[in-house]
């Protein structure tokens, strides 16, 4: 199990980390988002959606539970998942994800505690708001984000999603 801290410093970042992520996804991935309202979740998703080459926008499917996004490069389409009305396992089952789970890199945003069983190996993220330190500079602290990337399973090459998920540097 590999498990991977970095700090994000503002959205731009955040949808570049999911673009770089995409890098490494494929057909049969599942992701699970974590973390409060406005952490960032879905902007992380659209970088995913956009690593990806699927047709978007990629938004919220808070209302709609889940939306189905093709790709549009012959890659695989991108399950997104709002599981925050969800009740719990019984409600997430009924949307049937194991019918597209193996064709599809599912993304589940509020998927912590709901989501693990439908697959062993899956990426784990919980993104966090960074609420400063000492210095009073709370314009900082309202941009950057905490992200905690945890790999559950055997799927997942240790040393390319760090290569994948740390920022190019110029």
């Amino acid at each position: 199990m590999s498990v991977i801290d970095l700090d994000v410093p503002d959205a731009e970042s955040m949808t570049a980390l999911g673009e770089r992520l995409a890098a490494v996804l494929r057909a049969g991935d599942l992701v699970l988002l974590g973390g409060d309202l406005g952490a960032g979740k879905t902007t992380f998703a659209q970088g995913v959606g956009a690593g990806l080459g699927v047709r978007g926008p990629v938004t919220s499917p808070t209302f709609v539970i889940a939306r189905v996004h093709p790709s549009l490069v012959d890659g695989p389409p991108l399950v997104h998942v709002d599981a925050y009305r969800l009740g719990g396992w019984d409600e997430l089952e009924d949307i049937d994800l194991e019918a597209t789970l193996d064709e599809a890199v599912t993304l589940v945003e509020w998927g912590e505690g709901v989501a693990e069983g439908l697959a062993g190996d899956r990426l784990e993220i919980h993104i966090d708001r960074w609420h400063g330190g000492d210095d009073g500079d709370s314009s900082v602290a309202s941009e950057v984000r905490h992200v905690h990337v945890r790999a559950v399973g055997g799927r997942w090459d240790e040393s390319a999603l760090a290569a994948a998920v740390r920022p190019v540097r110029s």
